[in-house]
């Protein structure tokens, strides 16, 4: 069974620089993955002072729905079935982690993996009911510390290792904030999973030779994702259990950098 994936760090749909709406436009893009389970992080749940600016826009293009964010994104769409991970909240309103899916949604938990209590992060764990069985998705938005980041990967380890035993299927992705890279081994030995780009990115041979005659492995590194503008940070990324990776992309280029900081990953897999 082939499935088609993506995440995106939506900025809370809106603009880098001053705050502007971007919502419907978000709608347009996120149907332009083709994708059918979305990760998404920066999902605006509730923004009142946003909606009573907005919510009756002449401007079609500045609109603010009516509804959380995530259930405006499925809609009538593909990904009609969502599920939501509340973790900042504040007096006008509240974000976190969502996950649209064509396939039923099975039950949902969000993890709260908060560090401290200036930074509210979370992981949203879904179960999905595929034709082909059930699948186990992690939607992850971790901290902007390096030592928290430690901590919540070793949450998101245990996590996933009791909600997910005897090697069931599994997609992590999302926004990890993983400025050095420091983290994909520790996945990769604890949960078995591999980066969808592992396989498929760009290396280069002399490395890889240097590398072995070091008795090292070869150098595997996420794709680029951060800013959109000019991606260089290796931000975002989707890790796999279960999965034969066809295809993995970064939507880079003017219009993605419009909508948010981050560029979207849209990956092809199939069921191993």
């Amino acid at each position: 069974m082939k499935i088609r994936v993506a995440t995106y760090n939506i900025h809370k749909g809106v603009s880098s620089l001053r705050s502007t709406p971007r919502v419907l436009a978000l709608k347009k893009a996120i149907a332009e993955f083709h994708a059918d389970i979305v990760f998404l992080q920066e999902v605006q749940g509730r923004h009142d002072r946003h909606h009573a600016r907005y919510g009756q826009h002449k401007r079609e293009t500045r609109v603010w729905p009516e509804t959380a964010q995530h259930e405006y994104f499925a809609g009538e769409s593909h990904n009609a079935h969502s599920a939501y991970g509340m973790n900042a909240v504040y007096d006008h309103g509240h974000h976190g982690n969502a996950l649209l899916s064509c396939f039923p949604i099975e039950n949902s938990h969000n993890h709260d993996v908060s560090d401290h209590a200036y930074e509210q992060r979370g992981i949203l764990h879904c179960v999905l009911e595929t034709p082909a069985g059930k699948v186990h998705c992690y939607v992850v938005h971790l901290g902007l510390f390096e030592s928290g980041r430690g901590r919540q990967t070793e949450q998101l380890i245990e996590a996933v290792n009791k909600s997910a035993p005897n090697g069931e299927p599994v997609i992590i992705a999302g926004d990890f904030n993983d400025w050095r890279n420091t983290l994909s081994d520790r996945l990769r030995n604890a949960l078995g999973v591999t980066e969808v780009f592992d396989g498929l990115g760009k290396r280069s041979p002399l490395g890889d030779m240097v590398r072995g005659w070091a008795g090292r492995a070869p150098r595997l590194a996420p794709a680029r994702t951060f800013p959109a503008a000019l991606p260089w940070f290796r931000l975002d990324r989707i890790y796999v259990r279960g999965f034969k990776i066809d295809i993995a992309e970064v939507m880079a280029g003017p219009i993605w950098a419009k909508l948010s900081d981050h560029a979207p990953i849209v990956a092809e897999l199939q069921l191993a």
